[in-house]
């Protein structure tokens, strides 16, 4: 593998392990990716839910656990690799998130689930690398000219989430679970995002996400043209992952069959396994008794339940209750490994 060149930033495995909140990915699991040369990712959704004070004050409590987690990511990785957040658009705290990253040094921001236009404004004067998350040609043409008119400067970077990816998805639901040609998808956003770069003097690497599992996806990944791929599931079951042993063992328990296409509350499609509370939730709505300010289109009196309150529950060990997003190929994990044996099977030919 070639390394992933970032501007003035390299990681020598071209491996970025995708953002998951809320806890899922923290300065444990994103400290031991960037040290074996990746690009380790903390999700900043509700990144502070571990804290005492966190139902009282969450905002907060958000901005100091980026801190903390960044640093901790930072000491882990022993100096190499690049730490960076991800960062969700439809966050309600979005701009205060962006500038705390930006203060605590992290190498990369990513940011999807909506379309970050304000980012290259939010990260003026700064080193930290900047990407969208983008799952069609159209999405990756407003968001780059935008940038360019507005703020005269191009993603050093971009990433392609597809169809089989988890958490919160750019497709309509009736376009999940897969889209039989997306690999032509890829190819027009990589030549669109590769004809701007040219025609501006620079080079922006692509990025592709979205069910990658094996050396094989990798090299696949590649050979559409893309620099380097983003994988999120398959980093749940490792030693090193910030959720509880029961969420990591209901990844290893799910068949492909319990994979289930969800509606979030504020309306967008998510992929996660099934459990008694999806099961429930046909039925019966959870009503939030306090809303904890984390979607800026969330409405506490319409929604059927809160989701921060579902991912908590999983993250720490209520696997029945809570809510487990997960990529499409989930079901194909069978063990624990450690970060390091994970990222030597993907980085060895």
């Amino acid at each position: 593998m070639n390394p992933l060149v970032i501007g003035n930033k390299t990681a020598a495995i071209p491996i970025i392990q995708g953002g998951m909140g809320v806890g899922v990915s923290m300065g444990k699991l994103s400290g031991a990716v960037a040290k074996e040369g990746g690009i380790g990712i903390i999700s900043t959704a509700q990144i502070g839910f571990y804290m005492a004070d966190f139902p009282h004050n969450p905002k907060e409590c958000n901005l100091k656990a980026i801190e903390e987690q960044l640093l901790l990511a930072r000491q882990l990785s022993g100096g190499n690799g690049l730490v960076g957040a991800n960062i969700m658009v439809a966050l309600a705290d979005y701009h205060a998130h962006v500038r705390q990253a930006v203060a605590c040094g992290a190498d990369v921001i990513i940011s999807g689930a909506g379309l970050p236009l304000d980012l290259p404004a939010l990260t003026a004067g700064s080193d930290v690398k900047i990407a969208p998350i983008v799952s069609s040609l159209r999405a990756a043409q407003v968001i780059i000219k935008k940038w360019l008119r507005s703020d005269h400067r191009l993603p050093d970077f971009v990433v392609i989430e597809g169809p089989k990816a988890g958490g919160h998805l750019g497709f309509k639901p009736e376009q999940l679970p897969d889209i039989p040609d997306y690999d032509e998808e890829i190819r027009r956003i990589i030549d669109f995002v590769n004809e701007t770069a040219e025609e501006n003097g620079t080079a922006i690497p692509v990025i592709v996400a979205g069910g990658i599992w094996d050396r094989q996806d990798i090299e696949h990944a590649f050979s559409l043209g893309a620099s380097g791929v983003q994988m999120a599931s398959r980093f749940v079951c490792t030693h090193e992952c910030d959720a509880a042993d029961a969420y990591k063992q209901a990844y290893i328990s799910a068949a492909d069959g319990d994979l289930r296409i969800i509606k979030s509350p504020v309306g967008m499609p998510g992929r996660a396994i099934s459990n008694r509370f999806l099961q429930q939730l046909e039925t019966e709505t959870f009503r939030p008794k306090k809303c904890l300010g984390c979607l800026a289109g969330c409405k506490p009196n319409e929604i059927p339940y809160c989701i921060t309150e579902r991912l908590i529950m999983a993250v720490q060990g209520d696997v029945d209750n809570g809510l487990l997003f997960c990529g499409a190929n989930a079901g194909r994990i069978d063990r624990i490994v450690s970060v390091h044996e994970l990222m030597q099977e993907l980085a060895s030919s």
